[in-house]
């Protein structure tokens, strides 16, 4: 069980959180003799459709796994997952992977065959997730993103699955001025992440076929309570911010627009994904709701609305954010009616409110915790557990920082 301290955001990596962590490192380097987690952690569920979900462990997996263990009970849950962000739980009351018929214990980059047997869909998540992360670690991004998400799902065609469905991005428009953009709107991707993602789609076009549907979900900026959360996503960030200091720091202009959407819209997305029955063997589609398209200042507004008394601070002297765009739905809407988005801003706003408040969150400074993301991989490797290139190190140093940890 994590130690209460992974409740809080401390400004570094704890005591607790690293004796924690070397524990977990010690558990996953048993575990991953075999590739996956010892037979008492699995269940007996699982008769139906065997699907994998890659990079389970982050924030958006544990409410997928939630979703689909809701919409699919008889179907076989695998995930796989490198384990860097598992302990930052925040905090539920089961661990999300309890849901799993299985947890691996993999990198993307160095796949072994076991996850892949018998699968019949793989839900791509994993990835160097934001702008921040593929700037600091540009070359990795690309290796992660694009290339292990190639090679991913050319080895879940050969294993026999009839669907992949990949986490994609709308930030591929980047610098978008004037109408909404919709699929056949020139692509403009401005960072590492975007490019990332631009180049996996065009890839993984030339791999779908009539036994091999592809399809790229192109969503916008995520948001939401997740058991896993995340406070580099700007709504998050502000909700954050209003509940820790009634203050909510704008460090744009405020002008960009970004489409958003929930996290439980992104599982229902993905849900709809793994067997649907338009658009084609290869499918690239805008996924949300016309009605999410905010600028960020308005999402400064509507938090400080939800708390009444917080100070929106705008750097009005800030150099214009040139990743804005305006996204359209309407493709989506009309191939997926039953899996629109079903949650609207209030809502979300609350929802994250009520999850902060169950956390007892009261730190100002967050954005210089392991809720960052960044943050969070930096601290690892600066405490030696991830090299340069974010893998683990090695298990004999594992096992020398298992020893001082635990005196």
């Amino acid at each position: 069980t994590p130690p209460r301290a992974l409740h809080v955001c401390p400004k570094t990596l704890s005591r607790d959180h690293l004796d924690f962590y070397h524990g977990l490192l010690a558990y996953v380097a048993r575990a991953i003799e075999g590739r996956r987690i010892p037979q008492h952690f699995c269940t007996s569920r699982g008769s139906g459709m065997k699907i994998l979900i890659t990079g389970n462990m982050g924030y958006v997996g544990p409410v997928l796994v939630k979703h689909l263990r809701t919409t699919r009970p008889e179907s076989f849950l695998a995930g796989l997952d490198v384990g860097f962000f598992a302990p930052f739980l925040t905090p539920p009351r089961v661990l999300p992977e309890s849901l799993l018929d299985v947890q691996y214990f993999d990198d993307v980059r160095n796949l072994s065959a076991a996850p892949l047997a018998g699968v019949d869909a793989v839900i791509h998540l994993a990835a160097i997730s934001n702008d921040p992360m593929g700037k600091a670690f540009e070359s990795v991004t690309a290796d992660i993103n694009h290339r292990a998400s190639v090679e991913l799902a050319a080895a879940a065609r050969r294993a026999g699955a009839r669907a992949f469905v990949f986490a994609s991005s709308c930030s591929m428009y980047g610098s978008a001025a004037g109408e909404a953009r919709t699929e056949e709107s020139p692509l403009n991707p401005l960072t590492a992440y975007a490019r990332s993602k631009v180049d996996t789609e065009r890839d993984l076009r030339e791999l779908a076929s009539p036994d091999f549907r592809v399809t790229c979900l192109r969503f916008g900026t995520a948001c939401g309570m997740s058991a896993r959360l995340r406070l580099d996503l700007v709504l998050n960030d502000f909700v954050a911010s209003a509940v820790a200091s009634g203050k909510i720091t704008v460090l744009s202009d405020g002008s960009p627009w970004r489409p958003l959407i929930h996290v439980s819209d992104m599982a229902l997305a993905a849900d709809w994904a793994i067997d649907r029955n338009l658009g084609g063997d290869y499918l690239a589609v805008n996924a949300g709701l016309d009605a999410w398209n905010y600028q960020v200042r308005d999402l400064a507004k509507a938090v400080a609305a939800e708390f009444p008394g917080t100070e929106v601070d705008i750097n009005t002297d800030a150099s214009p954010d040139k990743r804005s765009y305006r996204v359209s739905f309407g493709l989506f809407k009309s191939l997926a009616p039953d899996h629109q988005p079903r949650t609207d801003l209030a809502s979300a706003i609350r929802g994250l409110a009520e999850g902060l408040e169950s956390m007892r969150f009261s730190d100002s400074n967050f954005r210089e915790s392991h809720l960052m993301r960044l943050k969070a991989l930096k601290m690892l490797r600066d405490t030696g557990l991830l090299t340069e290139t974010l893998t683990w190190t090695s298990r004999e140093t594992r096992r020398n920082q298992m020893a001082v940890a635990t005196g």
